[in-house]
């Protein structure tokens, strides 16, 4: 699934584009979706003037020049690219924008669970979860070692936790954590301050190295012009079960914590 940092590349990809376009029309081929696109769907986003991209945590957001969000969520095989002039339309393009200058921004997602709603502002965080962005500069060692206080589910399940922090997800939370040295089966509430302090410091350090290259192209994911990232190539423990660990030779450790994969190295993450 497209974390935070395959989002962001999917939005600065596509800014430059999209910012100050207007939508000329909009073909809905398949409304089966996660949580449905609405009939009003279509009609809520023809002639909108886009005003700019953001991104909050996994969500891609378009502000309109009605002040409502065109929000998007890739889901796991989702793409959203801008489409040469006279591509027609594939199997599993179930959206397809157009736009005022004669492109074509094109939703494809072959196993539909991705999200795009238009919606009012004030509902956002009903939407995409009320967690800190990963790399919003509020998210302190401090801050973190509160979320931790009293918690004892495991230091992983913490970081993917939408409610509490945005953006991150099974890759880039094993990626972090063993930056960090942090086992991810540690009991969040055991953590000590120095041990919040190295989770955020190594937040920073994977996500914005991940955006630098593109994010992680494993499976479906490519940015908004159709490109392949290519930080897997980068990946300590992420899938690496088996291999040595790329810091000290010791073969990579896979667990399963709340029903993920989750990747380790014994020796350097205690």
């Amino acid at each position: 699934m497209p974390e935070l940092p395959e989002v962001e590349t999917v939005v600065r990809s596509l800014a430059p584009h999209l910012s100050g376009r207007r939508v000329t029309g909009v073909e809905v081929r398949e409304r089966r979706l996660r949580g449905d696109l609405p009939p009003e769907f279509a009609v809520a986003l023809t002639g909108r003037r886009i005003e700019r991209l953001d991104r909050h945590g996994k969500y891609l957001l378009a502000t309109l020049d009605d002040r409502r969000l065109w929000l998007i969520h890739l889901g796991m095989t989702g793409r959203l690219t801008l489409e040469p002039v006279g591509r027609g339309p594939e199997r599993h393009d179930h959206v397809l924008v157009g736009l005022d200058d004669g492109k074509r921004l094109t939703y494809s997602d072959p196993r539909r669970f991705g999200r795009m709603a238009v919606i009012d502002p004030a509902h956002l965080g009903q939407e995409a979860g009320r967690g800190l962005n990963a790399l919003s500069p509020t998210l302190t060692p401090e801050v973190l070692f509160g979320c931790t206080r009293g918690r004892r589910t495991p230091i992983k399940a913490l970081l993917m936790d939408q409610r509490r922090i945005a953006g991150l997800g099974n890759i880039y939370a094993n990626e972090i954590l063993f930056r960090a040295g942090v086992r991810p089966r540690r009991r969040a509430g055991g953590l000590r301050r120095a041990d919040c302090a190295r989770v955020v410091a190594a937040t920073r350090a994977v996500l914005a190295d991940a955006i630098r290259r593109g994010g992680s192209s494993i499976s479906d994911y490519v940015d908004g012009l159709g490109r392949r990232g290519w930080f897997q190539l980068r990946h300590s423990v992420y899938d690496r079960a088996g291999a040595p660990c790329r810091r000290c030779t010791t073969p990579v450790r896979r667990c399963l914590i709340v029903g993920r994969a989750s990747y380790y190295c014994p020796r350097c993450q205690t």
